[in-house]
């Protein structure tokens, strides 16, 4: 992957087999989401994601790499197959897993916010001037878009709600 994260390199020079089916992959186009809270609207502040991509088939393996660097465990997991993505979230990492070609849309954002009410932030950030790079979508999730920060930080703003089955 380009660029490359440390962790990632030595998992690509390892050259191993994956550890496991990639959790991309799995029988259904409809997402797999499990979380510990399922509903972002009551966040007082902002959780900011620093986001680390990873190849097929290592999400696990980087999963329990943060976790014990963090002394936490991940609180979201959720595939997004309409993007060939699968997601983690450890502490304030949001660990992405997929190929090189699912990944590269994603490599120009620098950061993931997650937020109380994606809607409200898109209004704020339109009144201040920052450039929306898409407008608010579904995801997995929830909702979410892309700014660009006067500045030229781009940001994914996303907020969580209940999936229809209740994750």
């Amino acid at each position: 992957m380009t660029p490359t994260h440390r962790i990632n390199r030595r998992l690509a020079a390892a050259r191993r087999e994956p550890e496991a089916e990639p959790m991309t992959r799995h029988d259904t186009t409809a997402p797999l989401v499990q979380r510990r809270s399922n509903d972002s609207s009551a966040l007082a502040a902002p959780r900011a994601f620093i986001r680390v991509f990873t190849g097929p088939g290592t999400l696990e393996e980087l999963t329990r790499f943060y976790e014990e660097v963090q002394g936490v465990e991940r609180d979201m997991w959720f595939t997004y197959p309409a993007k060939g993505l699968a997601l983690a979230a450890v502490g304030g990492f949001l660990l992405v897993e997929g190929s090189d070609d699912a990944v590269a849309p994603f490599l120009d954002v620098d950061g993931t916010l997650l937020v109380d009410d994606a809607a409200a932030h898109l209004a704020r950030l339109t009144a201040l001037g920052a450039e929306i790079l898409d407008p608010l979508h579904k995801v997995p999730t929830g909702s979410g878009f892309h700014a660009r920060h006067p500045d030229g930080t781009v940001i994914e703003y996303v907020e969580h709600r209940p999936t229809p089955e209740g994750a």
